[in-house]
């Protein structure tokens, strides 16, 4: 119990009387009904023989010269360099978009700025009217450019183009916000020496000035700074600035998640609600922008006034895709088949799969539940696999939206039923009443390469293990076909000795290995998945025991790892270490997780694990997927870099932002 404390495992206190019996039947075969102090040292001593599972992978001498390369000092000039090169082969895709993007933004900057030079309005209003112009016209390329990132179904479709090959299509909301960011600096340069600078030397020109430069542009008589601001141009532009700096202001990470703590009634323009509702003052911002647009001091003939060239295509297609949600997801209303509240404030929503819905695993769709709110969709990782006749997903109580469809489904849900897992359960037979729900999707996500490899190393923190869970299924599913493939291989080469097959026929049985080959590419998947609270593991729990009972070839290996345990070999967790291996040999069950997986402690040692991997997988292609912290992101993309420059096996990472 003491043991279960210092290790913050609650479900093992109250199971100690049971492990406690366990050691004794181990070291009191004769039932004496006591063992000496000498005979508990010795099993805890043999900590080797219960630390051998999780050396699956032996080191070999390979392995350790990969280690000891990594001692050799390197120079400072030397390192820097390798940094240079990592940075560059890691983001050549975002760098040579993100270059071009910068330069037709300095083409049409530098285009506007000279155009206006020639202009009579350039005498009076100087360089100031120049850079305003300037701005203006990269903010026209980048008010259109800004809605690409966030038309999905179009992204879906081109990442799985040869388009994918070089456009980071993955990175579309980096994207999306880097361009926000261009078009603040836009606006302040736009708007700040408009306000400041051109306008205050226009009042301020002398009449005769004024009548042979700007009266055919402002009118006579001259006008007052009240007057340019009141007017379409200066109304629409303020109105404007307003919209996009709340939208903005409320669409930063402090106020989206809640970061920053505000007093009663203002905290209601904290979180994710928030961002939402106000992200969609956008549409005014564009009515407002293309009225800006046809009212223009300076242009007076009506096709030099571009901007709604640049917005047609589009608000077209984002407005397309958004009619397509609208009408898919009206037809994709789905039936509730089961609901599970898990420990760790996990919902767990199993449904029926529409016809017209195919995916792949890895994808994700939106979800709505109109008890909530009619107008927000929320995406989530598919858990099912393609194979399942049925849709699942997984949802964390993480901000308002899940509090409040937790809290729903919390007062349809009954106790579980006696053997169960899960805090509270309901299906059809149970509850009639369950809410409604709509999908819309799928859309792509790194995850769904994961067919492109022969080896797979998943890594999922937390709930960041729910798309690989999908693809876990799907391999297994992929398997089981495999095996009843061969036995049907096998059967049809019974059967030809037995009969006399005609020469047409005797061409079938060779059908078949081809298809079977094709069936299941990958020949091994590493799946690990770290978690802090014992109770995640109740969330896949049934996928795990699965995998572990039907993969009779090993093609699947799982490591489950629990961080707020001390690590294997401390002497903390050195008793739970020894009953774990006990138990596991005796019952086949691991006494942390409850499934037929082992449970490591602690947090696992990244680069022994892809050390091993490429030792075992010499020359592979090793595709690594990870969803989860961006920080270990960082440590897995610098590993797979430095292993790549070491070895022949060549590790390529892919990682999913939340």
């Amino acid at each position: 119990m003491l043991s279960a404390s210092a290790n913050k495992l609650s479900r093992l206190k109250e199971q100690a009387e049971e492990y406690a019996a366990l050691i004794m039947e181990e070291l009191d075969p004769e039932r004496l009904g006591y063992i000496e102090l000498w005979q508990l040292e010795t099993l805890l001593l043999q900590k080797d023989t219960y630390l051998s599972y999780s050396q699956a992978l032996s080191y070999t001498s390979q392995a350790l010269s990969q280690n000891l390369q990594g001692l050799r000092k390197k120079g400072r000039i030397r390192r820097m360099s390798t940094k240079l090169v990592y940075y560059l082969e890691e983001n050549w895709k975002m760098i040579w978009v993100v270059s071009l993007w910068i330069m037709v933004m300095i083409g049409l900057f530098t285009w506007k700025f000279f155009q206006y030079k020639q202009k009579s309005a350039f005498k009076v209003m100087g360089y100031c009217l120049l850079t305003a112009k300037g701005a203006a016209e990269t903010l026209k390329f980048n008010m259109a450019l800004i809605l690409m990132p966030v038309c999905r179904n179009t992204i879906t479709w081109l990442r799985s183009t040869k388009l994918g090959l070089f456009v980071p299509f993955d990175d579309n909301i980096n994207f999306h916000k880097t361009i926000a960011a261009a078009i603040s600096i836009g606006v302040i340069l736009h708007v700040g020496n408009h306000l400041a600078c051109d306008f205050p030397r226009l009042i301020s020109s002398s009449n005769d000035k004024y009548k042979k430069f700007l009266k055919n542009d402002f009118g006579s008589p001259k006008p007052t700074y009240i007057d340019l601001v009141k007017g379409t141009e200066g109304v629409t532009g303020v109105l404007m600035v307003i919209f996009m700096a709340i939208a903005f202001t409320l669409a930063t990470r402090w106020f989206r998640r809640n970061l920053i703590k505000l007093p009663k009634p203002f905290d209601r323009i904290t979180g994710f609600n928030a961002f939402w509702y106000s992200h969609h003052l956008f549409v005014i911002v564009y009515v407002l922008l293309i009225i800006h647009g046809e009212f223009l001091y300076l242009v007076h003939i009506w096709y030099r006034r571009t901007t709604w060239m640049y917005l047609a295509v589009p608000v077209l297609l984002y407005a397309g895709e958004r009619i397509l949600r609208f009408f898919r997801s009206g037809f994709s209303t789905v039936r509730l088949l089961k609901v599970a509240i898990y420990p760790g404030g996990v919902l767990t929503l199993q449904m029926s799969k529409p016809p017209q819905f195919r995916y792949k695993s890895g994808q994700y769709m939106f979800v709505q539940c109109p008890a909530v709110s009619p107008f927000e969709w929320h995406p989530f990782s598919i858990t099912s696999a393609p194979g399942d006749d049925y849709l699942s997903v997984h949802i964390r109580q993480l901000g308002d939206w899940t509090q409040a469809v937790k809290r729903l489904f919390s007062e349809v849900c009954e106790p579980p039923v006696a053997g169960k897992s899960g805090l509270l359960r309901a299906d059809e037979a149970t509850k009639k009443s369950l809410p409604k729900l709509l999908i819309d999707g799928p859309y792509g996500a790194p995850a769904q390469d994961y067919s492109k490899y022969d080896v797979l190393l998943l890594v999922g923190l937390g709930i960041g293990a729910t798309p690989f869970i999908s693809i876990l299924k799907d391999l297994l599913n992929n398997i089981v076909k495999m095996e009843e493939q061969a036995d049907s291989v096998s059967d049809a080469g019974k059967a030809s000795d037995v009969s006399v097959a005609s020469s047409n026929e005797s061409t079938t049985p060779n059908r078949v290995p081809s298809k079977r080959k094709k069936t299941l590419k990958t020949t091994n998947a590493y799946f690990y998945w770290v978690t802090r609270e014992q109770g995640s593991f109740d969330w896949f729990k049934g996928v795990m025991n699965e995998v572990a009972e039907l993969d009779q070839r090993g093609v699947i290996e799982m490591h489950n790892y629990l961080t707020s345990v001390y690590e294997e070999g401390d002497a903390r967790s050195a008793l739970i270490t020894m009953v774990q291996a006990l138990n596991h040999a005796k019952n086949g069950v691991d006494i942390v997780s409850g499934t037929r997986v082992r449970t490591h402690f602690a947090r696992p040692k990244w680069k022994n694990v892809l050390s091993k991997l490429s030792s075992k997988h010499c020359n592979a292609r090793i595709g690594v997927f990870y969803c989860g912290a961006p920080v270990l992101a960082k440590e897995l993309s610098k590993l797979c870099y430095e292993l790549n420059q070491k070895g022949s096996t060549k590790f390529e990472f892919h990682k999913e932002h939340f």
